[in-house]
């Protein structure tokens, strides 16, 4: 029982005050509805299965006061039968009890009272009269020794009868009280509130635990002194409100919701965490010029799945035609998105960036081709104003959204005005106007232009100092439904229309940074309605779930400051979770052209009508055709689903099968199905008979069906399969021969023989008796290994008596080989050596050797003149032969790398794995991906010679390295002189560190320039290349001679970054730690004195270094974030002059770094030791560097916030973080 309905159903109430307390609490909670069901609501009366969501509840209470309502202040009251008018209506009881709905508009309500007369005489399940409310007929539904359970069980039940139904699709939401009180004395009552969506499936509602009956039968309730059953008679009042349903799915439970059917639109499905995805593509979608634009990229000659804008053109055809929520695996997948991505969050504004860049690239030269300029971008003018003299510098740039902040601003107006908001530069921080030295001046942002589609980012993520963290903004932030931005254009902008814009679309995040969940409202329509689109469902809205329920801030009905549940974090908070962080607005002047339909008559106004149309159109049915083939597959998978049971699935294995599989076994079940050894599968109905179905295999093999006959495979103990007996009865169901020679969840294979002597068009079939007769022939398979080709392949199948010998087999072998008896001897040769054990025998050398198949692990010699009884041979055993080599030609064979003797082949064929080989260094041209069959018993050196006979280079050239599995990556290199195998290289023994994510099945590799023990001889060295200040790097491997000096780094690096020889002659080499530089590197430094650990960086020493005085002096820099022990970057030599005020310093560190603009001026300077722990003493423009910095361990540091703390693992992908 759950504590809500625990506390509801106790003996004793709490008094009045409480109870008042309870129901404003719900009041508030408005039509939240309360979990744990399970024991206050019925499912259906027969059954007795309830149901699982629960109603509100108010607790259950009478009165001990004159003066609050009773339970008798109601208008009808009904006998069983019967309607009596009993007095003048009074809301004073069903203000109490039935409090109304905030945000929510009544539409009809209505009061009645059952009186209940011999309670005790009462059957198991009592129905109370009708009655009306809304135009249709309610009832009370009344347990009265209960449903199940000890207490009296009360529910509220729609009262339509066969013959009156309502029409299809009919519901109503109801709230409703039910009211248990004694009839002489209307101060003692019990009573319970609950909210419900009646309909046609759903059409009782109510409380399993109403009131429990040792207290309704109890000498007094609540010591009122009576009985609440009072000479066994009580009353039931039913309070009925019916309430407007706005948005079609108050209180819906979304069981078999139809997206489709209610708003005519469709969502999209989460692949896992790309709720973020789904909602920023329906916001482009519901942009219909962005989605016409979209369709007018030329695609129609591009079917693969890394073309994003075909993707995205598939993707918004199958939300305007599908019926279902839609999958966005395709554009996820020609995004380069892995699984693994899938599963993360990732930056809205930046993933809408960069989709628009990929559209824009692949708009240019096209028809559509600055389409999303004109919608998304506008402009704006960075200034700086002199107030003094009449200077100004201004820069105009373009913005595709615009980054708002929210914390400190309470709405939209004010987050633009401190946008825009000037800065006044005078004092220390006056500006230097060219011509007219330092002056006052005003330095700011205003917009020139704002485009037809405003995307207003909303920052609800700022870095919390204090916290040392990310973290969510959830303060109350309003945004308005029409947002004027006339205000924050400059005064020469163009406003010959006016820059009023209606809101469009609401995204919104509900959670925290760590766990969330995304979702939009959206306003497809001009004069339309808001709609939610969260994922598959698409929901209508009201106007205040879209707005203000997306403020933030405060809960309006938190009581005590107890706050909410969130349902992602699992954390109770006062302040709503669910925000906006993305507005999307459209200008009211151009509604029309950006909501505009999109048909296929639509015309660019850059193209003939009849063009666009044709493309359009041709676009159209492309998509069209995949999608209705696709529908035509899905459909038809759909029925097989449904007709399943009717069928068997059977496999079958044919001659031709065996003699194209290269392998253990007749054939291989795992293989492609469109491989020539590759069983053929067959769907048959399985009251069809045996005769059937080897009609239909013969036809397939186009042969009569006299002459095919079906053979049931066993699955032997020793994990092979293997013919075991015909079916004897053609007139056998299929089903009946699964069940007699297949085992039960198994597959049913059968192979399939066909006649070789055949007579007067009939089949003369071998006598196969299963019974122990020693003359009844065996089915033998038989497979050739030729050593010359390296190829082990079925030949065919012979008939032999068991009392015959192994040796009588060969004139059958060289009749299906078509051999003359000359070609072979009759006689078996032993085989060659090979390190397996020889048999006990020796014959001529011209001869065969025979070995039998038992099992994929045992491969074993055949004595010659042993029977076939005597080699325990039976119907489906396999028998491998290869002619017998010489010693010289053994010989000649190994030498080449390949097998001489069959059970070695078979060996490598049991060892053999396909590995995957890709280069290493990209890019690389296309083909150097390959796949090769390699045994897992390998050496380096083997694989090694295999690959490189495929890539045509010296093996010995080839360096390889394993692959990291998350992320498809290199790890270390293998080490040539390990002595493992390839098994043990591609998976290590579990519990090492080299097992630990590596791929089993791939390695990369790299063609050096230098051969592995040369290689050996060098030590490869990460060096950093330094090529504009400190904000570019360019990490390169470099080999070193091991024993060699610094000095021959620097024509390595030369040759890498191609230097010029006079600029190589000015390259320095430094070496750093913890991102400070720890000292240069004297050109004659032993390579192995340098530690592994180290940092190298190479750059060119700067002209002004260079040019330096010998006043002049050096300090090394660095860059920290508020602590000088926490370091980042790249550190710098600079060189600091006499007599120079730091703010002309700063000027020269600018061009030094390379860093410019608002990111230096963000940027404060201190003087600082090398300790981590000393204290940096911060600059100021007047101040002079080379007087401050006068202890020789004083160093430059460069105080600004680490962005790759705050942002791991960015990269220059579409995957964002």
């Amino acid at each position: 029982m759950d504590p809500v309905s625990r506390d509801l159903d106790r003996e004793t109430g709490p008094p009045w005050p409480e109870r008042e307390a309870t129901a404003d609490l719900q009041t508030q909670m408005g039509d939240m509805q309360i979990a744990g069901g399970e024991d206050m609501l019925l499912d259906d009366y027969d059954v007795v299965d309830e149901k699982h969501d629960v109603a509100e509840i108010t607790p259950e209470g009478s009165t001990d006061e004159p003066t609050e309502p009773l339970a008798d202040d109601c208008a009808y009251a009904f006998d069983r039968g019967e309607r009596e008018l009993t007095g003048a209506p009074d809301a004073g009881m069903r203000e109490r009890v039935l409090p109304k709905l905030p945000d929510l508009e009544p539409e009809f309500e209505t009061t009645y009272t059952w009186h209940i007369e011999n309670y005790r005489g009462l059957t198991r399940k009592e129905r109370g009269p009708k009655f009306e409310c809304g135009g249709h007929p309610w009832r009370i539904l009344l347990f009265p020794f209960g449903n199940n359970v000890e207490y009296a069980s009360l529910y509220l039940e729609q009262a339509h009868e066969d013959e009156d139904k309502p029409k299809e699709g009919w519901y109503s939401c109801v709230q409703f009280t039910l009211v248990m009180w004694n009839k002489n004395d209307p101060s003692i009552y019990s009573c319970h509130t609950a909210n419900h969506r009646f309909n046609a499936e759903e059409s009782d509602w109510g409380f399993t635990r109403f009131s429990e009956l040792r207290k309704m039968f109890a000498a007094q309730w609540d010591g009122a002194g009576r009985p609440m059953v009072e000479h066994d008679a009580v009353n039931v009042t039913a309070y009925v409100r019916i309430y407007k349903d706005p948005t079609g799915v108050l209180w819906h439970s979304f069981e078999n919701y139809n997206s489709k059917k209610e708003t005519g639109m469709v969502g999209l499905k989460n692949q896992g965490a790309t709720c973020y995805l789904n909602s920023l593509l329906q916001s482009l979608y519901f942009t219909n010029a962005f989605r016409k634009a979209i369709y007018r990229i030329p695609t129609e000659h591009e079917t693969e799945k890394k073309n994003s804008a075909w993707a995205l053109q598939r993707l918004f055809y199958l939300l305007q035609t599908s019926e279902d929520a839609v999958s966005t695996q395709e554009l996820t997948h020609s995004f380069g998105w892995e699984t693994r991505h899938i599963f993360e969050q990732q930056d809205v504004q930046e993933l809408s960036r960069i989709l628009m860049d990929r559209m824009e690239v692949r708009m240019k030269g096209t028809d559509a081709e600055n389409a999303l300029n004109k919608m998304f971008v506008g402009k704006t003018k960075t200034y700086i104003s002199c107030i003094n003299v009449e200077y100004e510098s201004s820069k105009i740039e373009d913005f595709w959204d615009i980054q708002l902040n929210v914390s400190g601003n309470r709405n939209l107006d004010d987050s633009f005005r401190d946008y825009v908001q000037v800065e006044t530069m005078d004092g220390e921080n006056k500006y230097f106007a060219e011509g007219y030295g330092l002056q006052d001046a005003r330095k700011g942002v205003i917009f020139e232009s704002f485009p037809q589609v405003l995307h207003l980012q909303l920052k609800r993520f700022e870095y919390d100092i204090n916290r040392d963290a990310m973290m969510k903004v959830n303060d109350r932030y309003e945004f308005p439904e029409v947002f004027d931005a006339t205000p924050y254009l400059s005064e020469g902008a163009d406003r010959s229309e006016p820059y009023l814009y209606q809101l469009h679309g609401v995204l919104v995040h509900s959670g925290d940074l760590t766990a969330g969940h995304y979702y939009a409202f959206l306003k497809p329509a001009i004069d339309g309605h808001f709609y939610k689109f969260d994922d598959d469902k698409v929901i209508r809205a009201t106007l205040k779930e879209a707005l203000e329920e997306n403020f933030g801030g405060d809960y309006v009905n938190a009581v005590n400051g107890a706050g909410f549940r969130n349902p992602y974090t699992r954390t109770l908070s006062t302040k709503r979770s669910m925000s906006a962080y993305m507005l999307v607005y459209v200008r009211k002047s151009r509604e029309k052209d950006i909501l505009v339909d999109v048909t296929e008559d639509d015309t660019p106004t850059h193209l003939g009508k009849r063009e666009v149309a044709n493309a359009l159109k041709l676009l159209t049915v492309n998509i069209a055709r995949q999608l209705d083939e696709e529908r035509v597959a899905l459909e038809k998978r759909r029925k097989e689903r449904e007709e399943q049971h009717l069928y068997l699935h059977i496999h079958i294995v044919t001659d031709d099968n065996f003699k194209a599989h290269q392998g253990f076994d007749l054939t291989s079940w795992e293989i492609e199905s469109n491989a020539p050894s590759s069983p053929q599968m067959y769907r048959v109905l399985k009251n069809s008979t045996v005769g059937d179905f080897t009609r239909t295999v013969a036809e397939s093999l186009q042969v009569p069906p006299e002459q095919a006959r079906l053979w049931a495979m066993v699955n032997r103990q020793n994990k092979t399969t293997r013919p075991d007996q015909p079916l004897p009865d053609l007139n056998m169901t299929i089903a009946e021969a699964y069940s007699r020679f297949s085992t039960r969840d198994k597959p049913f294979r059968l192979w399939v023989e066909t006649a070789t002597t055949v007579e007067d068009g009939q089949a003369l079939w071998p006598n196969v008796n299963p019974s122990p007769s020693l003359a009844a022939p065996i089915l033998i398979f038989l497979k050739h290994f030729n050593p010359d080709d390296q190829t082990l392949k079925g030949v065919g199948h012979i008939y032999m008596r068991k009392t015959s010998k192994v040796a009588d087999m060969i004139p059958a072998i060289q009749q299906l080989m078509g051999w003359s008896p000359s070609r072979e001897s009759v006689s078996l040769s032993s085989p060659p050596s090979s390190g397996l054990p020889s048999p006990p025998y020796s014959t001529p050398s011209s001869g065969m050797c025979l070995y039998e198949e038992i099992k994929h692990s045992m491969i074993e010699p055949m004595k010659p003149k042993a029977t076939l009884q005597q080699a325990e041979i039976q119907d489906g055993d396999i028998v491998c032969f290869q002619r017998a080599l010489s010693e010289k030609e053994a010989s000649a064979i190994a030498s080449t790398g390949r097998y001489t003797d069959a059970r070695e082949f078979y060996d490598y064929l049991m060892n053999r794995i396909m590995v995957r080989f890709s280069p290493k260094l990209a890019p690389e041209p296309e083909g150097n991906v390959f796949d090769l069959a390699l045994s897992r018993k390998m050496s380096y050196d083997q694989f090694s010679a295999k690959v490189g006979e495929y890539l045509k280079v010296d093996p010995t050239h080839l360096r390889f390295s394993t692959v990291l599995a998350s992320t498809g990556k290199p790890k270390a290199p293998i080490r040539r002189g390990q002595a493992s195998t390839l098994a043990q290289m591609l998976m290590p023994a579990l519990g090492t560190y080299a097992n630990a994510n590596q791929r089993p099945d791939q390695l990369f590799y790299e063609v050096l320039e230098m051969s592995i023990s040369e290689l050996e001889t060098k030590r490869n060295m990460r060096v950093t290349w330094l090529p504009e200040g400190v904000m570019k790097e360019e990490p390169m491997d470099i080999l070193a001679p091991k024993n060699g000096v610094v000095q021959d780094l620097i024509p390595l690096i030369q040759k890498k970054v191609n230097l010029a020889e006079e600029d190589a002659s000015t390259l320095r080499l430094f070496e750093t730690h913890q991102c400070r530089i720890g000292k240069e590197l004297d050109p004659k430094t032993a390579v192995v004195s340098i530690p592994d650990y180290a940092v190298l960086y190479a750059e060119l020493i700067p002209e002004e270094e260079r040019a330096a005085s010998d006043e002049d002096r050096a300090m090394y820099a660095f860059h920290f974030d508020k602590e000088p022990a926490k370091t980042h970057g790249v550190p710098f030599k600079f060189v600091i002059k006499p007599g120079e005020l730091f703010k002309d310093t700063r000027e020269r560190l600018s061009k030094r770094t390379g860093i410019k603009g608002k990111q230096f001026d963000k940027l404060k300077f201190a003087i600082t030791q090398r300790s981590a722990y000393s204290r940096p003493t911060y600059l100021n423009d007047e101040d002079e560097l080379y007087a401050l910095a006068s202890r020789a361990d004083d160093q430059l540091g460069l105080d600004h916030v680490n962005r790759t703390r705050l942002f791991p693992g960015k990269g220059d992908s579409i995957f964002i973080r």
